[in-house]
């Protein structure tokens, strides 16, 4: 199963382990999926840890080490605009396109869950991707 999990997945497994996302996160960890990743979400995650979550540079990158050793890193091979409101979400679409994925899992309510496909990418919330995973 190959999945693109946006920025917010990463952050919201990291701070809530039990929640849906960290249940998403350890499924990742146990390459029970197959994570494909792009250096925008790899460093857009870092700028959040340090910006938003206050985290040490060291911590942060901490936590990106542990990300690269299970997931796949991707390089867009075609420009997006799709969503005009927030032009760095096209970069999520970006990796998922160029990763050829089945799954994009975000937490992302107001641009990118609405679109529910794209391309062949089924867009879904963690909760949902659990839900599926679970029924296999």
């Amino acid at each position: 199963m190959r999945v693109v999990l946006d920025t917010n997945i990463y952050l919201s497994g990291l701070n809530f382990p039990e929640s849906f996302p960290g249940k998403v996160l350890r499924l990742a960890r146990s390459k029970k999926i197959r994570v494909y990743c792009s250096k925008f979400i790899i460093d857009e995650l870092k700028k959040n840890l340090i910006v938003k979550f206050d985290y040490e540079v060291s911590m942060a990158e901490k936590f990106i080490e542990e990300i690269l050793k299970f997931v796949l890193i991707v390089r867009a091979q075609k420009k997006v605009k799709i969503i005009s409101k927030k032009d760095d979400d096209n970069r999520i679409l970006e990796c998922a396109l160029a990763a050829k994925a089945e799954y994009l899992v975000t937490g992302d309510k107001k641009h990118i869950l609405p679109l529910k496909e794209f391309r062949g990418v089924r867009i879904i919330s963690a909760k949902e991707f659990i839900s599926n995973y679970n029924k296999l």
